[in-house]
């Protein structure tokens, strides 16, 4: 199983995830998914560190789920710990996996399974990697722009209203470059023939191999694991 995730096409991991959802939302008491839980956690902190993947990636995860605990907690009348717990374990049940998943998607790869193996068209199909290729590149374009803001002295001051205004030009700023580089990348395809008909060839084999079904088996049996246990009781 090492580097079991690396080996993976994206769409064994996208359904892998479905999975953990559907399996999650849809667990029948509270202590069969905690046993599901017990079960998965260790399964995909093994899967995650022998692939090299940061755990720190984990924590918006985990303040989500800590945020969906207390607002259950808070709004529930009577307050439940008990049914706080449970919407947030539900939540964490492929949340948590899921951002394991989705961080060995390579957009392009993605791209050819699409075309090839689900037979959508060429054209919704690169643009999409388009987008998913300039997510990749946002967190670096805002620290550009931070960075050459301050250099021009227009960096936020210490007050509140002067760092919202900060990240709200940031924003702005994002959005133009991002909308300009959207238009290149547009007339770019277009001149290298993406928008012509016909059938389209694909510069990489998009195959289903023996890790994409593993992982699809290892995820339906997690997902199963809180009803299963439930139905045991």
């Amino acid at each position: 199983m090492i580097g079991m995730l690396r080996r993976c096409g994206p769409l064994s991991l996208l359904a892998a995830g479905f999975v953990l959802a559907v399996g999650g939302l849809t667990a029948p008491t509270f202590q069969g998914l905690l046993v599901g839980l017990a079960v998965e956690v260790p399964v995909f902190v093994v899967l995650a560190m022998r692939t090299g993947y940061p755990l720190i990636r984990q924590v918006p995860g985990l303040i989500a789920v800590a945020s969906l605990a207390w607002s259950n907690w808070l709004l529930a009348d009577p307050r439940s710990l008990e049914v706080a717990a449970f919407a947030a374990g539900r939540v964490a049940f492929f949340v948590l996996p899921g951002l394991v998943l989705v961080s060995y998607i390579d957009p392009f790869t993605f791209g050819d399974h699409l075309g090839q193996r689900l037979r959508l068209p060429a054209r919704p199909v690169l643009a999409g990697v388009a987008a998913l290729q300039q997510l990749d590149s946002f967190a670096d374009d805002w620290n550009t722009l931070d960075r050459a803001r301050r250099a021009r002295g227009l960096g936020p001051g210490r007050g509140p209203i002067s760092r919202v205004r900060h990240t709200a030009s940031l924003a702005l700023a994002l959005l133009v470059e991002a909308v300009r580089r959207a238009a290149q990348m547009t007339v770019a395809m277009q001149a290298r023939g993406y928008s012509a008909p016909g059938r389209r060839t694909w510069a990489e084999p998009a195959p289903w191999t023996r890790p994409d079904t593993a992982l699809l088996v290892l995820a339906v049996l997690l997902a199963a694991t809180p009803a299963l246990v439930s139905i045991m009781r």
